[in-house]
């Protein structure tokens, strides 16, 4: 089920500020019980960039925290297929200018490469949930 399904079945989905004296987005009191902010952004977008060895992406290696997804864009001209060198992720083929499926993975360090273009190469660090709110 995709995160805004899941959102909307919940009924936690915010469109937007509806003009009910809020003061910003999730307009949240001191002391007023409106969940755990997450420290970082909850997706991590990783670039892919040319080919280009281990400068294909960006950012790589990409700091992750366990609770964040990943998902990878290609801003190349060219179509591309990453896969994890362990095999737990593989993206299928991005053609130019599309996003990958949202992964996520186990704590631990990385690395992974084009399928089409092997010398394409990058690294995610991925921490556990007890050391990511100190990213």
């Amino acid at each position: 089920m995709r995160p805004w399904m899941a959102a909307l079945a919940g009924g936690t989905l915010i469109v937007g500020m509806c003009g009910c004296g809020g003061t910003g987005p999730a307009a949240a009191q001191p002391g007023s019980p409106a969940g755990p902010t997450p420290p970082v952004a909850s997706v991590v977008t990783i670039d892919i960039a040319e080919i280009n060895g281990p400068y294909s992406f960006y950012p790589s290696p990409a700091m992750v925290s366990a609770n964040q997804t990943i998902v990878w864009r290609n801003s190349d001209t060219v179509t591309h297929h990453l896969v994890f060198d362990d095999d737990s992720i593989d993206t299928g083929t991005l053609a130019p200018g599309t996003l990958s499926q949202p992964k996520r993975s186990a704590p631990g360090n990385r690395t992974y490469h084009c399928t089409i273009h092997p010398t394409m190469i990058g690294s995610i660090v991925v921490m556990s949930p007890s050391t990511s709110g100190r990213m």
